[in-house]
């Protein structure tokens, strides 16, 4: 009889006990969370009701990880109402609560983007217009005018940060957040806190671009007719408004903020978050956003168009100082006596076993360094001849720098281009080209509306034929076989002597080619949508550098280079094959004719390009500063101005009376 007792207590164990044991959330299907932070987010996820994911929420995004975590079994919403229900519902209802719980984790970082306004704004905007200027200076990461004003309200003026600026604050704090909040909560924290340095590094002005994210939240607040019906509000939105803006001042990095920003930020996210509660219209609230996002991308547009009309204003004048220069020395070479006006060495300018360089510039100073750093880097300097042609304002100038400043042992040529009595308009078409009354109109008349509006076309540098001359070296010097061009904005870095040994294997230009990046191939600089043009040419042919060329001058005699040039510049008289400029008709002339050199003799982009690799500049031979930021200019890049200054001499006494200054 007990033996039966108890195999009945044993059989009521299995069947009442033990359904008890498996299905409470507490003992069985319950697993506790990984770390205190996923069990905050799930439950945060639970709280988080339908009607919140719809609203634009602009509280801070502290209060989602504010909820104590419960001690005992996790409920669900409809727990009381399950009660009632048959089973096999029950268990359906549990299986769809953890694929809920599953998706809102998921889902996390989706409605913590949505809680930025100015995100949620931006996005709807580039649905709308994804072409829009703002998008474009946000995702190439230019700010050009990171601090422009936009009209907010009548009342309040002007908004003085931009939307940009907020956009990018939001932004980083938005990624950032998780990761501070995982090292502070995780078991594992000093090691995922060192990764997030590594993967994700904390701005340094990571609070500055916070608290002017909360300025632009509170302003338009502000403007806001809930806010405005609000006196208690509205009042302590100034304050805090006031109180930012003083603890901002002129601060750029979080190192610069006084001790009490952080009292401040709080207080003034305590503030909005009052407002959230109050301003319940988000349709409001993105009309005023997308207002502000009008403004933002009309002043850029704006602001980038007078950027480039200074930038080329700055790159096409010299300053104060190069002006003064030509003017003291002219008056200096004067005053000489025939005698003292001459060069020694003048007859090794027709020598070919010498290294001959040609340089067209009408700028002294930068003439001067090209020299300088050529012979400070040569061997042999004796064997180094230079071959000046300037212009005639220039010339006397010119020739005064180089008798008092002459470059050691090499040989000093200096000529006007005046002299080149062949060198005219029935023989050479650009010269006629230039003289033309369609070219000066296109200079010099005030309405430009029919011309091109692209302004890097209408510098008068095109206009000087000194730009041009590069095609007529063989008829400049006659008795040579090769010859070295360099621009004037270059700097030597090395012995160059070993370019005239060089095989061109019968090609009549010796360059470094510039194919690496898109816009250096053929289609960047001429019109493939004429005929002319697509038929002979290749769109994607590697383009090659002007500045340093090594010219074959036997073999430009053979293959007539300068009638292919003079040819195609009479095809392009009305400018539809190219615009203006000399490499385009380069790519041209020089077609199936130039050698690509080692990249090493020859390294572009300090004129414009401020990430140029350093590798790439310490082995080059020759750096060129081509681009609008010239090294003489106060508009250049500063550290790559230092190449350039060394062979100045700053102290030299026509500098100081002009005052000329590194």
């Amino acid at each position: 009889m007990v033996a039966v007792r108890n195999v009945v207590l044993l059989f009521l164990c299995i069947t009442v006990v033990a359904p008890i044991v498996l299905y409470t959330d507490r003992f069985g299907t319950f697993q506790p969370p990984s770390d205190k932070q996923e069990f905050i987010e799930d439950v945060a996820a639970f709280t988080f009701s339908t009607a919140d994911t719809g609203r634009l929420n602009l509280l801070p995004q502290e209060t989602s990880t504010a909820l104590k975590e419960p001690i005992g079994v996790v409920y669900t919403e409809n727990s009381t109402k399950t009660n009632n229900l048959p089973q096999d519902l029950k268990f359906a209802e549990s299986r769809e609560h953890v694929s809920a719980r599953v998706l809102s984790t998921a889902e996390e970082e989706d409605r913590t983007q949505k809680e930025n306004p100015i995100k949620q704004v931006t996005d709807g905007v580039k649905q709308g217009n994804q072409s829009s200027p703002l998008e474009k200076a946000v995702a190439t990461g230019e700010n050009e005018n990171g601090e422009d004003a936009i009209d907010v309200d009548d009342s309040d003026g002007k908004l003085v940060k931009s939307v940009q600026a907020s956009y990018n604050a939001s932004k980083s704090m938005q990624e950032r957040q998780p990761t501070e909040t995982t090292s502070k909560t995780s078991n594992k924290g000093p090691i995922l806190t060192e990764m997030d340095k590594q993967n994700d590094p904390t701005p340094q002005d990571a609070r500055v671009r916070q608290l002017k994210d909360q300025l632009i939240r509170a302003r338009v607040y502000l403007s806001l007719p809930a806010i405005k019906n609000n006196p208690h509000l509205t009042r302590e939105l100034r304050a805090r408004v006031k109180e930012v803006q003083r603890t901002l001042g002129d601060a750029s990095k979080d190192s610069e903020l006084p001790r009490n920003a952080n009292e401040r930020m709080k207080s003034m996210e305590q503030t909005l978050a009052k407002a959230g509660q109050v301003q319940d219209d988000c349709a409001a609230l993105v009309k005023k956003l997308r207002a502000m996002l009008h403004s933002t991308e009309e002043q850029l547009r704006v602001h980038k168009k007078q950027t480039l009309f200074l930038t080329q204003l700055t790159a096409k004048t010299l300053p104060k100082g190069l002006h003064c220069l030509p003017l003291r020395l002219t008056t200096e070479y004067y005053s000489l006596n025939s005698s003292e006006q001459q060069f020694p060495h003048q007859e090794k300018l027709d020598d070919p076993k010498l290294y001959h360089y040609a340089i067209f510039s009408d700028n002294i100073l930068a003439t001067a360094v090209v020299v300088n750093s050529t012979v400070a880097h040569a061997k042999d300097a004796s064997k180094h001849v230079f071959h000046i042609v300037t212009d005639r304002l220039n010339y006397a100038a010119m020739r005064m720098w180089f008798l008092v400043n002459p470059p050691g042992k090499a040989t000093i040529q200096v000529q006007n281009i005046e002299e080149f009595t062949w060198l005219n308009s029935s023989y050479s078409p650009v010269l006629k080209q230039l003289g033309s009354q369609s070219m000066i109109d296109y200079y010099f008349k005030a309405h430009r509306a029919t011309s091109d509006s692209n302004l890097k076309f209408r510098n008068p540098k095109y206009l000087s034929i000194l730009n041009h001359l590069r095609f007529y070296l063989p008829e400049i010097f006659p008795k040579l076989n090769k010859v070295l061009f360099l621009d004037d904005d270059i700097v030597v870095q090395k012995d160059l002597t070993g370019l005239w040994s060089i095989n061109l294997k019968g090609n009549v230009n010796g360059a470094v080619e510039t194919c690496g990046e898109s816009f250096h191939r053929f289609d960047r600089y001429l019109n493939f949508s004429h005929p002319l043009i697509a038929k002979n040419f290749d769109p994607r042919a590697c383009g090659w550098a002007y500045g340093m060329n090594i010219f074959d001058l036997v073999e430009w005699k053979r293959q007539k280079i300068t009638e292919v040039y003079h040819n195609w510049q009479k095809l392009n008289h009305d400018r539809q094959l190219w615009k203006l400029g000399t490499l385009p008709p380069g790519l041209i002339t020089f077609w199936k004719r130039t050698f690509p050199l080692n990249r090493n003799w020859h390294v572009l982009g300090l004129g414009y390009n401020p990430n140029v690799n350093q590798r790439d500049i310490d082995r080059a031979a020759v750096i060129h500063y081509n681009g609008n930021l010239k090294p003489w200019l106060e508009i250049s890049i500063p550290k790559y101005r230092g190449y350039w200054s060394k062979h100045v001499d700053y102290d030299h006494v026509y500098l100081r009376e002009c005052n000329i200054n590194p």
